[in-house]
């Protein structure tokens, strides 16, 4: 009976710990942006019949899309004394808080940069670039002769790297709460 209880406990902190890796992969992708470029490129590709005028529109789209792949992963949050959750921006000495008015009396130093939050930025952005890259509207804009030639590229690559990069991920975790995703009620735990 103890055997059994032991083994239900191994299987139930094994679930535990998948589906902590799962919600770690779902917040380090960039879910949101991707779903933003997904809504948008269709628009300003012209569904992928481009003039100069789409190009650059597309251009810029992917630029800012780019971006916020790569800022988000270096945003985080608390819950402040009074319950809410404030945002900011991790730098070399800690948090930069956007609107703690108590920010300058709590100790936000552990929040600092960390070498695993530059890997996770360029990985997210890996990731957004694959995926946008090789969507059908920006492949017809930009290189439309890829669409027939490299099809099996296109369809396969996004898949792998977005394999690679999970496994990546999971196997090293980044504690941070970004924009959109708030901590824990107790996010000592995490640092």
């Amino acid at each position: 009976m103890a055997a059994l209880i032991r083994k239900q406990q191994k299987a139930l902190s094994f679930s535990d710990r998948a589906f902590k890796s799962l919600g770690d992969l779902i917040k380090l992708l960039p879910s949101g942006t991707v779903f933003l470029f997904q809504f948008l490129n269709p628009l300003v590709t012209n569904n992928g019949h481009c003039s100069t005028v789409n190009k650059y529109l597309s251009g810029a789209l992917l630029a800012i899309c780019g971006f916020f792949c790569c800022f988000s992963t270096f945003t985080d949050s608390y819950v402040g004394s009074d319950g809410r959750v404030y945002y900011g921006i991790a730098t070399r000495t800690g948090l930069w808080t956007f609107s703690d008015p108590d920010a300058a009396g709590r100790d936000l130093s552990k929040y600092k940069l960390r070498a695993g939050d530059f890997v996770h930025a360029v990985l997210s952005v890996v990731v957004f670039a694959v995926v946008a890259l090789l969507d059908a509207d920006t492949v017809r804009c930009f290189y439309p002769a890829a669409e027939a030639e490299e099809a099996v590229l296109v369809k396969v690559l996004p898949t792998v790297v977005g394999g690679m990069v999970s496994t990546v991920f999971v196997a090293f975790p980044n504690q941070r709460h970004g924009i959109g995703y708030p901590p824990a009620t107790s996010p000592e735990e995490d640092y």
